[in-house]
């Protein structure tokens, strides 16, 4: 079984979906502490040709709470504005402003809830069914090193296969993850161009861009644009 693990961002970019569309398991990393400044409660749209980014304010953020712990704010409606006014003449507005709307007012406000919420809305979309559960509901040692826990995670699944994204490549020994009986690989994303209703092409925005850009069968392929390496 391959499993992949991540902490939970709320409507990434479309390395992340990769990297759960590959995994026969995947699992939302989120009883480690919450980062801030990062991906978890942010990402990029386009608007006005560039890159406009959104942040879901985190009340009580800090790097010392375990992510599980902390909540979205219930106040989406500068977000929900900024998608109307960026993507209202889109090709699939009408089919994903629902989806995306319905995700960003999920009632948990549990960061999990929501980007679990978000993962699963966007496969049901594309009509691909996935595995996704949360690292807080498996049993581990939680005090150990980084790349042991990963392993310990993987041990505790049954996984034969551990998928990381490219930027662990320094951080994580093949020969650690084999001595324990999985092979540990790394999702190389290519470089993805599709129409964005401009001329020129702005890179690594949300998912959202590409879903109201895009027909599912073109986003179902651009999910398998990568290499395991």
């Amino acid at each position: 079984m391959r499993v992949a693990i991540m902490q939970p961002y709320i409507f990434p970019y479309l390395g992340y979906y990769q990297l759960v569309h590959c995994s026969d398991l995947f699992v939302l990393y989120d009883d480690v502490t919450f980062i801030k400044r990062g991906y978890i409660n942010r990402n990029s749209l386009l608007s006005n040709g560039q890159a406009c980014r959104f942040t879901i304010p985190v009340p009580g953020a800090s790097q010392n709470k375990i992510i599980k712990d902390l909540q979205f704010s219930k106040d989406v409606s500068k977000i929900l504005r900024m998608l109307q006014y960026s993507y209202s003449g889109a090709p699939f507005f009408d089919a994903v402003y629902p989806m995306v709307e319905r995700v960003l007012l999920y009632p948990d406000r549990a960061i999990p809830s929501v980007c679990r919420a978000g993962l699963e809305e966007v496969f049901e979309y594309l009509g691909v069914g996935k595995h996704i559960m949360l690292s807080s509901e498996i049993k581990y040692d939680r005090a150990a090193s980084a790349e042991d826990k990963l392993i310990e995670i993987c041990q505790a699944l049954g996984a034969t296969t551990y998928v990381n994204s490219i930027g662990g490549r320094e951080l994580y020994s093949r020969a650690s993850f084999a001595a324990k009986g999985c092979e540990l690989l790394f999702l190389q994303m290519e470089d993805v161009v599709y129409d964005q209703g401009r001329t020129g092409f702005v890179p690594n925005l949300s998912i959202i861009d590409i879903l109201m850009c895009c027909p599912p069968g073109k986003i179902t392929e651009l999910l398998d644009a990568n290499t395991l390496v």
